[in-house]
């Protein structure tokens, strides 16, 4: 029997970007670097937005690690990556520790 669960958000915008996943793939960068890198991208000034909206300037990002860990205290979060499950050097669990904390 094949199961399908419902996914209630996708939010694939707060996976790293592709440059920065090949650098790491390809051990172009240690993961420290890779670690700096991604929290750079969550909250750097560097992440395209929106040019048109004149009054936002975070870019949602903030906004948006706050909606999810919100919610984290309703019910379950699944944070799903390409990388094997029990992978340690996965964007997934830098992203969780992030989420754990204060957003901004």
């Amino acid at each position: 029997m094949i199961r399908i669960k419902s996914v209630d958000e996708w939010m694939a915008n707060r996976a790293p970007s592709e440059r920065l996943l090949n650098l790491i793939r390809f051990d172009k960068i240690t993961w420290a670097d890779f670690g700096r890198r991604y929290r750079h991208e969550l909250f750097g000034s560097s992440v395209a937005f929106d040019k048109s909206n004149k009054g936002i300037k975070n870019h949602g990002e903030k906004f948006t690690l706050r909606l999810i860990q919100q919610l984290g205290k309703r019910g379950n979060v699944t944070l799903m990556c390409h990388c094997e499950e029990g992978q340690g050097d996965c964007h997934r669990h830098l992203l969780a520790k992030i989420l754990a904390g204060k957003v901004g």
